[in-house]
């Protein structure tokens, strides 16, 4: 599995000062600590499953900034539909988790499946390294990675939050998630392989070994300009090709890609 940890997820959010980039580093160092064996676990191994869940996670998180909602929760106060049927379990059951656990029956039924008492103890749901399990957990209960493999972020988003909310912010996250993996894979590549001639390419990246990669592609029928720039062309031409060879189709350039290209090339 690529080693994400409390680096990665820095690299992926936005950054903070003061206070609040106090409390970001506090849940990042305590969720980057278990975050691959969590991961791992739940079957979120892959880079277009981690991608997403990370990307998704970001935005419920606040930049990973939080693990409890800001709002004091009296607007969930009477909410039946929540299981919220005694006074005060608006603000005592309100969200917290990297993706937000909300509601009294929420609380009790993702007790039951960690075996643990969140009903009587809800304020337990915002520990750092227990709110990655929640969300790995209600990711498992909504089947998100199948969604994820697809890499459909609109799918990802409505079994998040049931609509497309904050839709272009996840998209944003999820792609700066996609580079972060992409760079790490490199180094994977080219620990493990120094012959290795090419370096890991993806949306966003510029230079000669982008254009490069436009040659490639143009001499096997891709309509592309070569200006060094991966953008969103460049992208649909690699996932093009790669679904054609039965790549993983996630639009990034690793080392299967590279060799399957050479190979097409002759």
């Amino acid at each position: 599995m690529i080693p994400v940890d409390a680096h990665t997820m820095l690299e992926i959010a936005p950054r903070f000062s003061g206070a609040t980039g106090q409390r970001q580093a506090a849940i990042v160092a305590a969720v980057g600590e278990v975050l691959r064996p969590t991961l791992e676990r739940y079957a979120i191994a892959t880079r277009l499953r981690i991608a997403h869940f990370l990307g998704q996670t970001c935005v419920e998180a606040a930049g990973f900034r939080t693990t409890e909602e800001f709002a004091d929760g009296t607007a969930y106060e009477g909410r039946k539909d929540l299981g919220n049927t005694e006074p005060g379990d608006g603000p005592r059951y309100k969200g917290r988790g990297l993706i937000q656990l909300t509601g009294r029956s929420n609380y009790r039924a993702m007790g039951k499946a960690l075996k643990l008492d969140l009903e009587n103890n809800p304020a337990q749901a915002a520990e750092p390294a227990l709110s990655l399990v929640i969300a790995c957990e209600y990711w498992k209960s909504r089947r998100i990675n199948d969604a994820a493999d697809q890499d459909d972020v609109m799918r990802v988003t409505r079994l998040i939050n049931g609509g497309l909310n904050g839709l272009e912010e996840r998209r944003n996250f999820t792609s700066r998630a996609k580079a972060a993996l992409a760079r790490l894979e490199g180094i994977l590549i080219t620990g493990a392989q120094p012959e290795a001639t090419h370096v890991t390419l993806h949306r966003g990246a510029k230079g000669e070994e982008v254009a490069g990669l436009q040659r490639m592609l143009r001499g096997l029928g891709f309509a592309l300009a070569v200006d060094g720039d991966f953008g969103p062309a460049t992208e649909l031409a690699v996932t093009q090709f790669q679904q054609a060879q039965d790549l993983t189709t996630d639009g990034v350039v690793g080392a299967k890609t590279w060799a399957a290209l050479e190979k097409a090339i002759g």
